[in-house]
């Protein structure tokens, strides 16, 4: 992989792990227009990289985060009165409970999701579907009438079930998580919030495990100047991305990024047949 290749598969990544239309559905894509070979490495890279978007979320909400952990350290004591609790200390129990199931079904899965790189075109085409069924039936079911507020631990854990098949590389993250809290009946933006909040601990956990595999392996100096490049250029899209979702969906819905998928999804399937 050579530094071009790095920059536009960074790029690739931060436009689209927040924008809800499958990171690792178009990192496919563009690896195999870019003629990248799967490999070991390149399923390694794009794993990393996506600590750089985390990094855009960490940034982005950092008054929130802050907020959250501060108030969930202070009344930890506090949790024999859980409905007592303030709001933020309960929101980071249920952030905590949505994503035991992520790293659950990631760990278990890690060596066959691993596999699904190797046919990009295919891999890619039945995840983008999947993807547009699944924000088809958030935004059908969907009522948008409770803000993030009214959060329960039955969101957390229907909203955590859901992420375990965001684990899977193309069903996108955002576009899955998002349509689960749509589904509980949160308005977009709410929706949107809790998806990008419980993504951080899900995507530190993949990335720090990525990273320390690679390390043992002797083989991430390969490849470092390349993850610089592609790290620095998602974390730095990645922050213009979530902004600019997060202010969309006030007034839109995940149709157009649902449609967009299941086209796009026919045409990969078409290419990968013919």
């Amino acid at each position: 992989m050579n530094y071009l290749q790095a920059l536009i598969l960074g790029v690739i990544q931060g436009l689209t792990e927040f924008i809800p239309v499958s990171s690792t559905a178009h990192l496919l894509i563009g690896q195999e227009i870019l003629k990248i070979p799967a490999s070991e490495k390149i399923f390694a890279f794009l794993v990393i990289i996506q600590t750089g978007t985390i990094l855009s979320l960490i940034i982005y909400f950092r008054n929130d985060l802050w907020n959250i952990i501060k108030s969930f350290f202070i009344h930890l004591k506090d949790i024999k009165q859980f409905n007592l609790m303030p709001y933020d200390a309960r929101l980071g129990w249920y952030i905590i409970i949505a994503t035991i199931p992520a790293l659950i079904g990631g760990y278990l899965l890690r060596d066959a999701l691993e596999n699904l790189f190797t046919n990009p075109f295919l891999g890619a085409s039945i995840r983008l579907i999947t993807a547009a069924f699944i924000m088809f039936l958030g935004e059908y079911f969907g009522s948008s009438l409770r803000t993030l507020e009214s959060i329960n631990w039955k969101d957390g854990l229907f909203v955590g079930l859901m992420q375990i098949i965001a684990v899977f590389p193309g069903a996108s993250r955002s576009g899955t998580t998002i349509s689960a809290g749509l589904m509980r009946k949160f308005d977009r933006p709410s929706a949107a919030r809790f998806a990008f909040l419980i993504s951080i601990p899900v995507m530190l956990a993949a990335g720090g495990y990525e990273i320390l595999k690679f390390m043992g392996s002797g083989g991430i100096s390969i490849i470092l100047p390349s993850l610089f490049i592609g790290f620095i250029t998602s974390a730095i899209v990645g922050w213009f991305a979530v902004r600019w979702l997060l202010g969309f969906l006030s007034s839109h819905s995940l149709k157009p990024f649902a449609i967009y998928c299941l086209i796009l999804g026919f045409i990969c399937l078409g290419w990968s047949i013919f």
